[in-house]
């Protein structure tokens, strides 16, 4: 089994032949893209619509698979001369699409007769969801002259900031116990079951971030300040109202279960300071002790273990994803271990154009590096359910993008549970499910309540390190309570966090606790239905590219906007800190 993934069902190289046509193609796809404008008036409005839609249709198709596959180099290895020197040139290539595409945005959204257009075509009728919204955000589109603008400025601007962010984090190192190590390897040892470890390695993972925090604190601030500049200039309201647009939600759904995760913050707290009395100290819980094995979990795992392990408990939930599993982990989609320049983390990329996925993983060996597995298949699996879709209807929104992550693990977890005969064990499984659990609450909240701070105060003026790590501080505080050590906090949590980093995606945080939260109700659904439920998952899955996230959550008749769906899965969770509290007790 390898456990580098490989790269070959895109290409072998950049001197592939087959990368060297799909470039020339694409050059041609853009240069038909950038005088699209001129055939609005030689073309009737149905005929140019579908014809612009095709032409973007190529684009996308090849632009994708170029990019992946330059990004998937460059993640593994952040030094990857070519792969950086690949991703600038298509970057720019795209950029030259941007007047065109502005231009097709105006046009989509002066047109009074869409509708009859739409009912014409059956083309059209495919990406009817796709050219309602885009009508919609026609009024947030600039001149056709400054969106192209934008879009090469952005490339010496919030991608330029980004990929600095990317690269002082995967290059830095950490000096730990006389040895230098990267940032991964030193993170990964707060799962670590040895306490003086855990608390070295932390001590050793604050102290690196010095080296770094400089570089990354200007590319926090000139990010962010990018991107209110553009809300200003769109006239589109806060960059939070510009992220729910673009999420397909509504600001009474994010407010429903922002209302009721603070409700309940509480009870997650109780849980840490259980973890601490049962580690042997009373109070918060210390920062590094967050991810500390309890119980007998302490078992760890090789590749093919991993690979067993997910396999057997997938197959009796569905069928269809143990086998996507078995592929997963056969045909190497996955890059499982740390190694100097490689990015930090864990993600997936679905490669619908292959109808395959690729994971990033920094597998350690832990029963949590297992479940994170889970996750990122999660996401592979969600892939496998829009690739059907035309390229153009392959874009989930964000909200959505967690929920077969979560609920994957949700499953996991359960079935390892229900499993677990001695008591220890069992508080081992409960204990790793309440620790990401708690991330995805107490965590995540404080990076949105951290984030919204920086928009906010970065209107004002620049924030140095020293600033953002007090507003992060803060942010920690109001998150994680009196349930963690106040002099134990992480500062520097907006340096190693790349969610920040992205000109055209703020707010990556409450997604995850959307996804928790969505993927808990949709689990208590599965177990009063059984099979007849995954059906109706799978459809649900496949409509998140073509439908709000209100509308998808109603296939599971959920009203979102209602607090009270919030509460019944924040009580599911609340169920399972309540019996760890007991166990702790026992």
């Amino acid at each position: 089994m390898n456990h580098q993934w490989d790269l070959s069902p895109l290409y072998v190289g950049f001197d592939d032949p087959r990368y060297a046509a799909d470039l020339e193609a694409l050059k041609v796809a853009v240069e038909e893209t950038r005088v699209l404008p001129e055939k609005q008036n030689a073309m009737e409005s149905g005929e140019y619509l579908r014809y612009a839609l095709e032409l973007e249709e190529k684009v996308n198709e090849l632009g994708e698979r170029m990019a992946s596959y330059a990004s998937l180099r460059s993640s593994v290895n952040t030094q990857d001369v070519e792969a950086v020197s690949a991703l600038a040139k298509l970057q720019k290539l795209f950029s030259d699409c941007s007047a065109a595409m502005a231009s097709l945005q105006s046009y989509i959204g002066k047109l009074e007769n869409l509708e009859e257009l739409i009912a014409a075509d059956p083309y059209l009728q495919q990406h009817a969801y796709l050219l309602r919204r885009r009508k919609e955000s026609a009024k947030y589109t600039l001149d056709d002259k400054v969106e192209e603008a934008l879009a090469k400025m952005d490339l010496s601007g919030g991608t330029g900031w980004s990929n600095l962010q990317e690269y002082l984090t995967s290059t830095v190192t950490a000096s730990y116990r006389g040895e230098n190590v990267n940032l991964s390897t030193v993170r990964n040892l707060a799962y670590d079951k040895d306490p003086q470890v855990r608390k070295d390695a932390y001590d050793a993972e604050i102290a690196c971030y010095d080296k770094i925090k400089d570089g990354v604190c200007f590319a926090l601030n000139n990010l962010k300040m990018q991107v209110n500049t553009e809300c200003d200039l769109r006239k589109g309201g806060s960059p939070l109202e510009m992220t729910l647009r673009h999420s397909r939600m509504e600001r009474r759904t994010l407010d429903a279960m922002i209302a009721a995760i603070e409700e309940y913050l509480p009870v997650f707290w109780s849980y840490l300071k259980a973890k601490a009395k049962a580690l042997g100290y009373e109070g918060g819980l210390k920062w590094w002790d967050l991810f500390a094995p309890m119980g007998e979990n302490t078992a760890t795992y090789t590749v093919e273990e991993a690979k067993d392990y997910l396999i057997s408990h997938f197959q009796g939930f569905a069928p269809d994803m143990a086998e996507m599993i078995r592929r997963a982990f056969d045909e190497a989609w996955i890059d499982f271990f740390p190694r100097a320049g490689k990015v930090g983390g864990a993600f997936c990329a679905n490669l619908g154009f292959i109808r395959q996925s690729r994971v990033l993983t920094n597998f350690d060996g832990a029963f949590g590096d297992v479940v994170t597995l889970a996750h990122e298949l999660g996401h592979a699996y969600h892939g496998q359910q829009i690739e059907t879709h035309s390229t153009l209807n392959r874009n989930y929104s964000m909200p959505v993008a967690e929920t077969a992550s979560t609920f994957n693990e949700t499953v996991i977890m359960n079935a390892a549970l229900s499993e677990a005969t001695d008591p220890k064990v069992k508080m081992g499984l409960l204990e790793s499910q309440l620790q990401d659990t708690t991330q995805i609450m107490c965590d995540i909240m404080s990076r949105y309540w951290f984030e919204t701070s920086v928009f906010e105060k970065g209107r004002e003026g620049f924030l140095f390190a020293d600033e953002l790590c007090k507003l992060m501080h803060e942010a920690q505080l109001r998150g994680y309570g009196d349930g963690i050590d106040p002099e134990t906090l992480h500062p520097y949590m907006w340096v190693c966090k790349g969610h920040y980093y992205s000109s055209g995606l703020s707010f990556y945080n409450f997604p995850y606790a959307f996804g928790g939260l969505f993927a808990a109700g949709l689990y208590a659904q599965y177990l009063k239905e059984g099979e007849t439920f995954l059906p109706k998952y799978r459809a649900l899955l496949h409509a998140t590219t073509v439908s709000s996230v209100e509308d998808v959550a109603k296939m599971a008749d959920i009203d979102l906007g209602d607090v009270n769906f919030w509460r019944s899965s924040l009580e599911i969770f609340k169920e399972r800190v309540e019996e760890f509290l007991r166990l702790v007790e026992a």
